[in-house]
């Protein structure tokens, strides 16, 4: 029998092989594992694409004969369904392990708790809730699309020192390093989708892709309630890279609709509240094209609508060590505001990275999706 923190040891293992999967598997979970014989490893691997092997098929092929007798170390269970490949228990099953250490049981109704059910009835001893809440935790965009149909949401923004994202002329390049640039590039390349509000790319004409190498470029998000995307933007130049996606009310006028079908973007439209795009029926679209991951990356308004509609699950905020001032200079959160401090919205899980002289606070809304 395996102590305590043994199997805390290997799963730790398990968990770190799933996070290489980060941004490569989506909308599947990202799953690592690692196989134990006699004290050794003999097997480990991980979910390395949407489509491919699962992270157990990759171990039991690494142990190889010596899989029989061993011990199965699973950031989550097992599936037992057919879908994009075969079922992994069956695998499992097939390769004589006779031990199964899971974390979590899938949140995906396809295969939840059939995969630990069929291990059992095959003889094979399970064990449930190592480290569950880290594995919980690493994987909690899957179980919110799983558990409410709605991808996982972070907003992120760049500010001064005194809580500016632009000048009173509106010019916001660059407020960080390039250090804290690349690390939001990397970010990019993990996400499903990036979101802007129209005003940004009037202002801004950006090209929201990931600009790291072998990074994978997310679908552009355009909240632009009224269609007026201008055909001119680097973004519909570049719309053969990558898609678009434009979110519109049902108010907007039909033929600016049609002239961004015609050029390739694809449209979601929206109830139309006060001419503004509906952000939860926006979002319950994306959740209904499977995206599990979405970066929203402002501006002031749409930033705002975000943490008053309490539609973040994570807040990233970089701070500049530098002062732009100006009572025109725009803030990243408009709004009427709260009247009392105790009724701040306010984070926790907070976590503080350092580039060059920026400071990156992250934190999950005391309102956010927690798994």
């Amino acid at each position: 029998m395996t102590a305590p923190d043994t199997d805390e040891k290997y799963m730790m293992l398990a968990l770190e092989l799933a996070e290489k999967a980060r941004g490569k598997v989506e909308p599947n979970p990202m799953v690592g594992a690692v196989l134990i014989k006699n004290g050794e490893i003999i097997g480990k691997g991980y979910h390395q694409i949407f489509g491919g092997a699962h992270a157990e098929i990759h171990a039991i092929n690494e142990g190889g004969e010596n899989c029989k007798g061993s011990t199965l170390y699973i950031s989550m269970e097992p599936c037992a369904h057919y879908g994009k490949t075969a079922p992994c228990v069956d695998a499992i099953i097939k390769a004589g392990i006779t031990k199964v250490i899971i974390p979590i049981i899938d949140p995906n109704p396809v295969t939840s708790g059939k995969g630990m059910q069929k291990l059992k009835e095959a003889g094979i001893e399970v064990r449930l809730g190592v480290m569950e809440s880290q594995a919980k935790k690493l994987n909690a965009p899957f179980f919110k699309l799983m558990q409410t149909g709605l991808p996982y949401i972070i907003v992120k923004w760049a500010m001064s020192l005194d809580g500016k994202i632009a000048t009173h002329g509106g010019d916001s390049r660059w407020i960080t390093s390039e250090e804290s640039r690349a690390y939001v590039h990397k970010i990019r390349g993990w996400m499903d989708g990036i979101v802007v509000g129209i005003n940004t790319v009037i202002r801004d004409d950006p090209l929201l892709t990931c600009r790291l190498k072998g990074g994978r470029n997310p679908r552009r998000i355009i909240v632009d309630g009224n269609a007026i995307l201008p055909l001119s933007s680097r973004l519909i130049k570049t719309i053969s890279e990558c898609e678009i996606i434009v979110a519109v009310t049902m108010n907007a006028p039909q033929e600016r609709i049609e002239r961004l079908k015609q050029v390739g973007c694809k449209i979601i439209q929206t109830k139309d509240i006060s001419g503004r795009v509906d952000l939860h029926d926006f979002f319950r679209y994306l959740g209904e094209m499977k995206l599990t991951n979405i970066l929203v990356e402002g501006g002031s308004r749409i930033i705002t609508s975000m943490i008053e509609g309490h539609l973040a699950d994570k807040i990233i905020v970089f701070i500049a060590p530098v002062i732009i001032g100006g009572e025109g200079a725009l803030p990243p959160v408009l709004g009427k505001g709260v009247d009392m401090m105790c009724r701040a919205v306010k984070l926790r899980e907070i976590s503080i990275k350092r580039f060059l002289n920026d400071t990156a606070i992250e934190g999950v809304p005391e309102y956010g999706f927690y798994a």
